[in-house]
């Protein structure tokens, strides 16, 4: 089987990259903007194009079974360039829907964000919840889902939607426009204060990069959330990662973020029916034991 990855070099996109080499003929697309050589990962070729970029999309797509998207504008990127966050979200999730329906592929599984559904009107948020983002990076990526959708009821396409919420592991950039628990970790192992926007309670549901892999393969036609499914606050966070760590964290709070999301309840019964996720303590383990070795 041809599969493409959309964001292959990146943080997400890699690990389902790996997965998917040897078995499959696997193309990764990656603009490297935030993507990494060093990601790459053997048996893989490896293209340095844009979801915006039509011509090199549409020649890259011939005989592709099965499209992975996971490029996306990142919500930090989206606070200083949200033209750019619309562009990459909607704008190139069209794109390759376009070609998709074009080249007659069989599957097309779209990463999506918890970030759509905007403040909780019910908790836990399931699949139904109502769609009502709060930032512009939630709405650019319910732009890109209703692209999806629409395509899917149109010309039949065969559409996988998961929303993702709070992934870490291996990989994951611990620059400022990375990740939480990468920042975290990298922090506290340097000895560099953490800074928690509002009180540290805002809760969130940590997943790891490895489930995410599997609700990639083994999700059907519709929409999942895919999280561990239990809540954290930051400051739970930070004491997993002392523990773990065994140092102490000098943790600096500052005033709320616009649009940070305090309560974070999310239901993943659905996606649960077909894998089990790995617990918040034995995936932050795997993730020190990766970067020690690295």
């Amino acid at each position: 089987m041809k599969v493409l990855v959309t964001g292959g070099a990146g943080f997400i996109g890699s690990h389902i990259c790996e997965h998917l080499a040897g078995d499959h003929e696997v193309v990764s697309i990656d603009n490297y903007v935030t993507g990494k050589r060093e990601n790459h990962v053997a048996g893989v070729r490896y293209v340095d194009a844009d979801v915006l970029d039509c011509v090199r999309l549409d020649w890259e797509m011939r005989g592709v079974d099965t499209v992975y998207h996971n490029a996306a504008s990142k919500k930090t990127v989206c606070l200083n360039d949200p033209r750019k966050d619309l562009d990459t979200n909607a704008k190139g999730t069209f794109n390759l829907l376009e070609l998709a329906v074009k080249h007659r592929v069989k599957r097309f599984v779209h990463a999506s964000t918890g970030s759509v559904y905007g403040e909780p009107q019910y908790c836990p948020q399931d699949e139904s919840h109502p769609l009502c983002p709060v930032s512009y990076y939630g709405v650019s990526k319910l732009a890109g889902e209703r692209y999806v959708e629409a395509f899917s009821k149109l010309y039949g396409l065969n559409t996988t939607i998961l929303r993702y919420f709070h992934v870490y592991g291996p990989r994951q950039d611990y620059s400022n426009e990375g990740g939480v628990v990468a920042i975290f970790m990298d922090r506290l192992r340097r000895g560099v204060p953490l800074t928690v926007y509002g009180t540290g309670e805002q809760e969130r549901s940590f997943t790891f990069v490895k489930d995410v892999v599997k609700a990639n393969m083994v999700a059907g036609a519709g929409v999942y959330n895919v999280a561990a499914g239990i809540s954290y606050t930051l400051n739970d966070l930070i004491g997993a990662l002392e523990h773990i760590t065994g140092m102490k964290a000098d943790v600096k709070y500052k005033d709320w973020q616009v649009g940070d999301i305090k309560e974070f309840q999310v239901s993943s019964q659905k996606i649960k029916k077909l894998m089990a996720f790995t617990p918040l303590h034995q995936g932050l383990n795997q993730y020190m034991n990766h970067s020690e070795a690295v």
